[in-house]
């Protein structure tokens, strides 16, 4: 591995900066959320907050005593998480450029750390089997997640910031609710260990990166899996939605950054299974679609020795795929309504709890 940060423009012949400063391998990178700044850590135990930009100018963090392994700017850009072997998760302020708190209840080497989109929380993921959240102004551990099978590799919070995800060595998705801090979805999509996750912009979709190679598209709000893409040659080990939710970039072992175009109107349930409901099948197999992305909903087809039979079996098969489609859209309603009833109360609970709140300050004012 070298020690370099590349910065690759999407512009045609445009080259990259290579930022040279680090003096071992680079574990994570990031930018500001205005994009005028880059951080990044290494296996060297530093943070580097690099100016993208021919210079690579660069100011480096030091304060932990093993590799830095994740790094992560607050929503306004003012603040940055980093986690590190040493178990500890840090907070700097980017402006002052300064160490602020270090947060140390992890037991084993810490991979990764996140600011809630408020920043009010940091949730981080540990070898020692539990995923964490931090609330930033009492620097406390106000609950914890346990892993059972493995540890978690990659947490990501939900840009409504009401939930976050998990990446999990026991080839499974956790998505957990961090209000009722209760588990909302597990999903069993990967044969080999999940190593990096994204949620896009709009919350609906959770893309992951395995070892299995693969990526997988999940939608959220129907709780299945969408799309299985094939591209790296080897274990698939990071994933990330750009900004806007328009592209996704994706790194693996095999020393290849692959740059991937959402296309998510051409994922509808019901046009994938009209337009190849003759070429799918039940059995686990991915049927490719023109888009180099595979659906993961199949109907398979049926042998048959003799002609007539074969006809007959194939307006049987035609019979119970049109069954089976309406079953699935059915199922897809109730997904939806239940998912809505659950907002909804979640929604009258928040209320009701403000309301109370309101009640208890009104009767304090009239004691005093």
């Amino acid at each position: 591995m070298d020690s370099c940060l590349k910065i690759w423009s999407m512009k045609p012949q445009m080259r990259a900066y290579c930022l040279v400063g680090h003096k071992d391998a680079v574990m994570c990178v990031q930018f500001s959320p205005s994009g005028h700044l880059v951080a990044s850590g290494s296996r060297d135990k530093t943070v580097c907050l690099w100016v993208p930009s021919v210079k690579g100018e660069s100011t480096v963090f030091k304060a932990h005593t093993a590799t830095v392994r994740s790094v992560h700017f607050s929503s306004d850009g003012q603040s940055l998480v980093t986690a590190s072997d040493d178990k500890t998760i840090k907070v700097w302020t980017v402006h002052r450029q300064k160490f602020l708190f270090s947060l140390s209840q992890h037991i084993n080497w810490v991979r990764c750390a996140r600011f809630s989109p408020d920043g009010r929380l940091i949730a981080s993921a540990s070898d020692d089997k539990t995923v964490k959240l931090w609330d930033k102004t009492s620097r406390e551990c106000i609950h914890s997640f346990c892993e059972h099978g493995g540890f978690a590799n990659h947490v990501e919070f939900h840009p409504s910031g009401t939930c976050i995800a998990a990446a999990g060595t026991d080839k499974t998705v956790k998505v957990w609710d961090v209000r009722m801090n209760r588990l909302l979805q597990h999903y069993q999509v990967h044969t080999a260990a999940v190593n990096s996750l994204s949620f896009h912009p709009s919350g609906n979709y959770l893309i992951t990166a395995s070892n299995d190679s693969t990526l997988k598209i999940l939608d959220l709000l129907e709780g299945r899996l969408l799309y299985t893409l094939h591209g790296h040659q080897g274990p698939a080990t990071c994933v990330a939605f750009s900004r806007t939710g328009d592209f996704f970039a994706s790194g693996g072992s095999d020393e290849q950054v692959m740059v991937w175009k959402t296309n998510f109107s051409a994922a509808d349930y019901d046009g994938v299974l009209k337009t190849h409901k003759s070429g799918a099948t039940v059995d686990g197999t991915h049927h490719r679609l023109p888009s180099e992305m595979d659906c993961g909903v199949h109907l398979k087809k049926t042998k048959s020795q003799d002609t007539g039979r074969n006809h007959e079996r194939q307006e049987e098969d035609v019979h119970l795929a049109d069954t089976l489609e309406h079953i699935i859209g059915q199922l897809d309603v109730l997904t939806q309504t239940v998912s809505i009833l659950e907002q909804r109360l979640t929604l009258t609970e928040n209320k009701l709890k403000e309301f109370l709140e309101n009640q208890q300050k009104i009767i304090q004012n009239k004691e005093n």
